[in-house]
């Protein structure tokens, strides 16, 4: 194929008529139109940012779009849709929203709104010119409120016999923002009673054919929907788990595809490609009854990776695209939501899954926002924001997991700056030190600024202590060293080790040492008995897993260190080595 028809890669871009128009890589997606509208004709769909989502709903406007009935062989050519066309194809006007676009800032809310709202209605009104008369086509215009607007459209297009489809991408993405910034009182006038918001679903209800609703949380959706039917929500359908996200079939495809078009170089491992891939994006499960499926990834990653290696050659020296970096502000958000006595336990929620990397929970499919601190409301919308994701049954509960490396990376970095609301650690020092540790065998200096630090954070909230802190304590700075992957709680030789650090030899060959640590815990009133048992304790665990078979394979050719470490409340009372020994 001639380099220029090859394909570009479409990262950060969302419509999809400008992916079809520029030639742009498309994972097709359209087989799922048929399944969708033999559900209601009222649909909302949740899942995490960068999965998709608005390039799906994009996908939709166009498919259903009678204005754009035309360009249905162009847009669609090659795609499993255009051979399998629905009787619903190119049936209606839609009017689209994407309410991320409706500059949601606290000052003038609802102005801001209604102003976005009335700009989207006029577009509308001007790309149907032809289907209404000239009195409703000024009439709307010159409206100068959104309601009313879509009021005169709705009685135009019921006179006249028009089918409308209303899609709205980030439908909860304004309320989200009033949640985090004003509180669930400024939240509930807004949506409950005469709240300007909730007005406009009331119209949505009695004026659409259809309505698919897209966004990450169920909050909004719950306070509005008075009266909605509980089948609206497909978040956690079998048959949608893989509509959004690739597999990893899609995924191994898209990099054959850069491959044999030139792209990617000729020798390149792809296999090897996507078993470093596969730690840092995939692992998302949506639904109960795929918990045994192929698990899926995160979109925007994907093409992150994939253009690195298409432009240089070599994967990213980040792991993590700094625009994903940035969403532990999510963490940050949920966590600070009406800042009261609720936040503590909050808090100790989140410690705790960024200490065990696991909780276990009820999942709520929905709920309102007086309620959205309540314990299982918040582990779930830890979940609905991608920040855990399903692992297993547990009885009528869940097992919920941390996804994957990259929403680690958010929890460690979101943890040390809460540790840092305590004490001030300086990380520049310990990266220093951990680098030394990787390449020179120095790890006493960065164990001991930890024990310190640790000490010193203590000392500030005296109610942190325990085991379960000070794991997650070590492992949020042990995280600030990107030339080894933080593995904790690893299964070796019918045991866990607290933290196997292993050497990351595709991207840093020359990290020479790894290790094994044993973090144990005493109460501050333990004796010198009890710390000493649980050194005993350690040091036999240790053994133990440095015979594993999996050690010796992650760990060949570094020198693999032993450390046992005991703490009793805020001190460390011991820090050793084992055991050295090199695995070739």
């Amino acid at each position: 194929m001639e380099q220029s028809k090859v394909k570009g890669i479409p990262y950060g871009v969302a419509n999809f008529e400008q992916l079809r128009n520029e030639n742009l890589y498309y994972v097709d997606k359209t087989m799922y139109l048929p399944l969708l509208e033999n559900m209601s004709n009222y649909l909302f769909l949740i899942r995490p940012r960068r999965f998709g989502k608005s390039v799906f709903v994009s996908m939709m406007r166009d498919y259903y779009d009678i204005a754009k009935a035309d360009r249905f062989d162009t847009l669609f050519d090659g795609l499993w849709i255009k051979e399998h066309p629905t009787p619903l194809k190119n049936a209606f006007q839609v009017i689209y929203f994407d309410f991320s676009l409706a500059g949601a800032g606290m000052e003038r809310l609802e102005y801001t709104f209604n102003d976005y709202c009335c700009t989207e209605l006029d577009s509308f009104i001007k790309q149907y010119k032809t289907y209404y008369d000239d009195t409703t086509f000024q009439n709307v215009l010159a409206e100068k409120d959104a309601a009313s607007k879509l009021r005169i459209i709705n009685a135009e297009a019921r006179r006249k016999k028009y089918p409308l489809y209303l899609i709205i991408d980030e439908y909860d993405n304004f309320t989200n923002v009033i949640l985090s910034e004003g509180g669930k009182e400024m939240f509930r006038n807004l949506t409950h009673a005469s709240g300007f918001y909730r007005e406009y679903f009331k119209i949505f209800k009695a004026m659409f054919s259809r309505v698919f609703l897209i966004g990450v949380s169920p909050v909004t959706l719950d306070d509005l929907s008075s009266g909605y039917n509980i089948d609206w929500n497909i978040s956690q359908a079998p048959e949608f788990n893989h509509m959004l996200g690739f597999s990893e079939s899609d995924v191994c495809t898209m990099f054959h595809y850069y491959q044999d078009n030139g792209k990617l170089r000729a020798d390149a491992d792809i296999e090897a490609m996507m078993a470093e891939m596969k730690p840092w994006y995939n692992n998302y499960c949506f639904a109960k009854q795929c918990l045994n499926d192929d698990r899926l990834y995160n979109c925007d990653m994907v093409y992150y990776y994939l253009r690195h290696q298409v432009l240089y050659g070599c994967p990213p020296d980040e792991m993590v695209d700094k625009n994903i970096r940035t969403d532990y502000k999510k963490l940050k958000m949920l966590a600070d939501i009406d800042r009261g006595n609720q936040r503590e336990n909050r808090m100790s929620v989140i410690e705790e899954i960024a200490a065990t990397g696991s909780v276990i929970m009820s999942l709520k499919t929905s709920f309102p926002a007086e309620y959205v601190t309540d314990d299982n409301n918040f582990r779930s919308l830890l979940y609905y924001y991608g920040l855990l994701t399903m692992e297993s049954s547990y009885g009528s509960m869940m097992k919920m997991v941390i996804p994957n490396n990259c929403v680690k990376e958010q929890y460690w970095s979101f943890m040390r700056d809460y540790y840092n609301r305590s004490f001030k650690i300086d990380s520049i020092p310990m990266e220093m030190e951990m680098m030394r540790m990787a390449l020179e065998g120095e790890w006493q200096p960065f164990i001991e600024r930890i024990a310190v630090a640790y000490r010193e954070n203590s000392s500030v909230r005296d109610s942190i202590l325990g085991e379960h802190n000070l794991q997650g304590f070590f492992k949020a700075y042990l995280a600030l060293n990107s030339l080894y992957l933080v593995e904790p709680e690893v299964e070796l030789n019918y045991g866990f080790s607290d933290f196997l650090l292993l050497p990351d030899k595709a991207r840093y060959p020359e990290t020479a040492h790894s290790y094994i640590m044993e973090l144990k815990y005493v109460k501050p009133t333990a004796s010198d008995s009890e710390v000493e048992a649980k050194s005993k304790e350690a040091e036999e665990q240790l053994q133990k897993y440095c015979a594993d078979r999996v050690v010796k394979r992650l760990c060949m050719n570094t020198q693999l260190h032993l450390l046992k470490i005991v703490f009793r409340g805020a001190e460390m009372k011991i820090c050793a080595e084992t055991c050295s020994t090199d695995i070739r």
